[in-house]
């Protein structure tokens, strides 16, 4: 059986490739992969929209001024962020902090984690996988809930690399 690891890196390989469809079989287990043909949808609130359409002109540039007063306050929380590591969910399933309700969390934030240690679980068709930290630091943030459902990508865990 491949390790949650190994399933990563073919899902990268998968997506970044020319190729449709995957299928891995060995000693009974089965994966299968499929990529989505997707369309590029473009996404605005529509708040802004109906401002542009019933707002004069000069009301429109008002809030575009307040908006770049804001964007430096929006650049430090990037750069202090951007030093930080994702632990990211490799699959789409269900966040879980413990091995069982009544169990203590695995990591808090200050948690210090290696790269074998294990930072949580993700429920997926009744498959508990644990997933591992890949890096050696400090947990500075968790993302999700526990009981939280999250998709493929998710960022769980900000850590702050040693």
């Amino acid at each position: 059986m491949l390790k949650v690891q190994e399933i990563r890196e073919l899902i990268k390989l998968v997506d970044q490739s020319n190729i449709d469809e995957f299928v891995y079989e060995h000693d009974g287990s089965k994966i299968k992969m499929k990529k989505k043909t997707a369309e590029t949808v473009v996404v605005q609130p529509a708040k802004t929209v109906i401002e542009e359409v019933q707002a004069p002109k000069a009301a429109v540039q008002a809030p575009v001024k307040q908006e770049q007063v804001a964007e430096p306050a929006v650049t430090e929380t990037v750069k202090e962020t951007e030093n930080l590591h994702k632990i990211v969910s490799p699959m789409v399933g269900t966040f879980y902090q413990s091995s069982s309700p009544d169990a203590e969390a695995y990591v808090k934030a200050g948690s210090k984690v290696s790269k074998e240690s294990i930072v949580c679980i993700v429920e997926a068709m009744k498959l508990f996988n644990e997933i591992e930290a890949e890096i050696n630091g400090e947990i500075v943030e968790i993302l999700v809930s526990d009981g939280q459902l999250v998709e493929y990508g998710q960022p769980l865990f900000l850590v702050k690399p040693e």
